[in-house]
């Protein structure tokens, strides 16, 4: 009896739940500056093969036919021709060092009073190297700005 409608009830739930999770883009937050964070990025020296551009060159003989005339006036001319072919293709020809980037470079502010909320205190947000500046250079505590991810923290490496 209940069957169809708790169905549809649920699959609406499901949707809205899945639809929620995709609205998941930061929106603008605003609050008290309490501390700001670089961390800068971690790399490592790595080698790899270094690649170079082979060419080799071949040579193939192509038939060619002409038919000309008509009846019993036809005549059927055969020839040879050599063609050059180029085949290039990228081989390892020794090793090259390069810089390997275990995590990437981060920017972090932490806030208090998180939108007006006097109970969110010491929330970190990750923020673009311009918003970052940004917010170091203000002469107020209070700030505004929209974070790349909200709450994920900015400790550690």
């Amino acid at each position: 009896m209940f069957g169809k409608p708790l169905r549809a009830a649920g699959a609406v739930t499901a949707l809205l739940t899945l639809l929620a999770a995709c609205d998941s883009h930061p929106h603008p937050v605003h609050g008290l500056r309490d501390t700001l964070r670089h961390v800068p990025a971690r790399t490592i020296r790595a080698t790899r093969p270094h690649m170079v551009k082979q060419c080799t060159t071949s040579t193939s003989r192509v038939g060619h036919s002409s038919t000309s005339g008509s009846g019993t006036h036809r005549h059927t001319r055969h020839w040879y021709t050599l063609e050059r072919r180029q085949n290039c293709h990228k081989v390892p020809n020794g090793t090259e060092t390069y810089r390997k980037e275990l995590s990437p470079e981060r920017w972090c502010v932490r806030l208090d009073d998180v939108n007006g909320n006097r109970k969110k205190d010491d929330v970190w947000y990750r923020v673009t190297r311009t918003d970052y500046n940004r917010v170091l250079d203000a002469d107020d505590d209070r700030v505004q700005f929209e974070p790349l991810f909200p709450n994920n923290g900015c400790w550690g490496r």
